[in-house]
């Protein structure tokens, strides 16, 4: 598909395997924006299409440091444009796409979805957003308790954010840090999916209320007792494998006004 820069690589997943137009979910990866692939989310996106009924996406942006901020949200937003432009040959309904992604990927399905509601186009219709990176410029108070010891590590963060942003980016910029912006008029509906234990916990809970507050329709879950990733886990993880489920039914609700089959 399109990027920012040039074609990106892209995995489509149907398991219904028809070349009638389908509710589509547009996903990207998580991994800090320096790590990540098709390939280390091939089973999350999997789970997605075939619990949820739908045409998944995954899309392969560019990846710090080699691709620093804005580059992968430059490849975000072409890439959701050309697939809506491309819809019918894709097999996608252009009536019936949402974004999604894990972490970084969250954070680059919202930018997405905030553009889109400004510009007017494209017509996003959900946002599907776990533990999702809002904000890079304070500290919260799970950033603090959940430093150490609990797979994504203060030092982490700091080393992904010291590869993504250049030293003279501003960090408030809505493209970075959209939980310190209003969010835009039809902003399209949110699942937020939080981990009770991850560094990321209260910018997520305090994304989805400042979504609810301004009027958008958000559905907030947290899973109590699961650390950042764990998403990611769905292999032998069966909470991982629930959440996804879940969150995949949701996802096919918005687009469909239906529960997946």
């Amino acid at each position: 598909v399109a990027g920012g820069a040039g074609p990106i690589r892209a995995r489509l997943y149907d398991y219904a395997g028809t070349g009638r137009a389908r509710p589509t979910l547009v996903y990207y990866h998580g991994g800090g924006f320096v790590f990540g692939d098709l390939d280390s989310h091939d089973q999350l996106c999997r789970r997605l299409a075939k619990a949820g009924d739908l045409r998944v996406i995954a899309i392969e942006y560019r990846l710090a440091p080699e691709a620093p901020f804005p580059a992968a949200v430059e490849d975000a937003w072409a890439a959701i444009n050309d697939i809506v432009a491309r819809a019918e040959e894709l097999g996608a309904d252009s009536a019936r796409i949402g974004v999604g992604g894990d972490s970084a990927g969250a954070n680059l399905a919202t930018v997405t979805a905030r553009r889109a509601a400004i510009e007017g186009a494209p017509a996003i219709r959900h946002q599907l957003l776990f533990y999702p990176v809002t904000q890079s410029v304070r500290s919260t108070p799970s950033r603090e308790k959940f430093a150490e010891g609990y797979f994504l590590t203060r030092e982490g963060m700091d080393w992904f954010d010291g590869h993504y942003l250049p030293k003279d980016a501003d960090r408030t910029d809505p493209n970075i840090s959209p939980l310190l912006h209003p969010a835009p008029k039809n902003l399209a509906p949110a699942l937020v999916i939080t981990a009770g234990f991850d560094p990321l916990f209260d910018e997520g809970r305090a994304y989805a209320e400042a979504l609810l507050m301004a009027g958008v329709a958000c559905r907030h879950i947290d899973y109590a007792d699961q650390i950042h990733g764990f998403a990611s886990f769905c292999n032998f993880s069966s909470v991982a494998e629930e959440a996804i489920a879940d969150a995949a039914n949701d996802v096919h609700a918005a687009l469909t006004g239906e529960a997946a089959r």
